[in-house]
């Protein structure tokens, strides 16, 4: 007798549930200095809050923010700041260490 499993896609941004989680999770993505995987991970914060609300804060549309924030996405730095600052979420600068 075999069993059958089914797999679910699994969507992080139903973890992200705290601003402090959220704050981490891009933390990390920043650590990358990967373009595409931190344009990605700024995409599951805004769907973890809400694509409709984050639309409304920044007054782009959400099929621009999607589209921005897709695999093959390339959203602007002025789209960028707009979102993270809508998602509570600074850029910031830091020297590096040697």
């Amino acid at each position: 007798m075999s069993m059958s499993k089914k797999l679910t896609t699994y969507d992080p941004a139903e973890d992200l549930t705290t601003d402090e989680g959220i704050a981490i999770f891009m933390a990390e993505a920043f650590k990358t200095q990967d373009a595409a995987y931190i344009a990605h991970a700024l995409g599951v914060v805004a769907r973890a809050k809400g694509m409709s609300q984050i639309a409304g804060q920044t007054g782009l549309s959400r099929e621009q923010l999607y589209r921005s924030f897709s695999d093959n996405g390339n959203p602007t730095l002025k789209t960028t700041i707009a979102v993270m600052k809508a998602l509570g979420v600074e850029l910031t600068a830091q020297r590096l260490r040697a």
